[in-house]
């Protein structure tokens, strides 16, 4: 029978065992000039089956409007959700991203001005059309049951606040218990994402101007609504702690989690609670390869800010809700041909 002192005393030796584990594991070298050639093919894509994926994600809904009264949009719904795509992955303001459509439009009819940019970002049927998107992708790669790593950041909402170098400073205070009040102006939003193993793809996403761990209930939620079933999940140490634990029961079922305990853990809890820190004692090497898979959410993260930057220009706070939604859509879009 596990009792409290086995599991703290694993607990207390925890540093030395990652850190022979670390030296006896074989790190895989990546090979550049293959990582490059599934880069460029996962690229190619992206671009070649955007066009596709959002004329099927528009053609699942229909728009009724009773005020026929006004000027007709420029844009078609398809045009107005790859210019938002499209904008974010250039990282343009939205006077640039303008001032590119100036030069395209001596190839297509595109011609509007930056305020039309920005009002996408807060557009309904842009919105319903991003979230179709998403739910296309994950169905067109049979992601239906997600062996999943989860892992939280941050986005800047200003440019004289950079979220990692605030965090450092700030240690986990900025991550769990700064809160900005509304009265004052936001300066991050948090995000938390819940990443496919196998195929690296984000099943779901949550935001939150408030704390990282309301953008993780925001994410179990989106799971729950995408009809994702997920049967496997690793998570940091600040999810150590029996209410996520139960959490998670309630939201999937039969779900197996995998956290590293923390000193003061005991085994009082539920079995599901029990059985996890069991895995944790009795072999502690062949749980923490398991648990370092989890890395793949990291390295999604820094995938993601590469690739549109760790700034969101937008401040209204349904626009950089929008903006943020975008930067999962891109991960999943340039993993889509892999």
């Amino acid at each position: 029978m596990l009792r409290t002192k086995q599991v703290r005393e694993t607990t207390r030796i925890i540093d030395d065992i990652i850190k022979h584990y670390k030296e006896t594991s074989e790190e895989k070298k990546r090979d550049w000039r293959t990582y490059e050639q599934k880069f460029a093919q996962r690229v190619k894509t992206a671009m070649n089956e955007l066009s596709p994926l959002i004329e099927e994600a528009i053609q699942s809904f229909k728009v009724y409007k009773r005020e026929t009264r006004g000027t007709k949009p420029k844009l078609s719904l398809k045009q107005k959700v790859i210019l938002i795509l499209l904008k974010h992955l250039f990282g343009k303001s939205n006077r640039s991203m303008t001032s590119m459509l100036v030069v395209f439009v001596l190839l297509t009819d595109v011609d509007v001005s930056y305020k039309t940019v920005e009002r996408l970002y807060s557009d309904d049927e842009v919105r319903i059309a991003l979230h179709n998107l998403h739910q296309l992708i994950l169905k067109k790669k049979g992601v239906k049951e997600a062996d999943c790593g989860g892992d939280g950041t941050g986005y800047s909402l200003t440019i004289r606040k950079h979220y990692a170098s605030e965090t450092q400073r700030l240690k986990e205070k900025a991550k769990i218990a700064k809160k900005v009040s509304d009265k004052k102006r936001r300066v991050f939003i948090y995000s938390f994402a819940f990443i496919d193993i196998q195929s690296r793809m984000y099943v779901a996403y949550g935001a939150s101007f408030k704390s990282e761990q309301e953008a993780f209930l925001d994410a179990i939620k989106m799971a729950k609504e995408c009809n994702i079933k997920i049967k496997k999940i690793r998570l940091d140490k600040y999810y150590s702690k029996q209410m996520y634990i139960k959490l998670l029961e309630e939201a999937f079922g039969d779900i197996e989690i995998l956290v590293i305990p923390k000193t003061n853990v005991t085994v009082k809890g539920t079995i599901k609670w029990k059985d996890m820190l069991s895995n944790f004692v009795l072999d502690p090497i062949s749980y923490l390869e398991e648990y370092f898979q989890r890395n793949q959410s990291e390295s999604g993260i820094a995938e993601d800010k590469r690739r549109t930057g760790w700034m969101i220009m937008q401040k209204r706070e349904d626009r950089v809700y929008t903006a943020n939604f975008c930067i999962a859509l891109w991960h999943n879009l340039f993993w889509y041909g892999n």
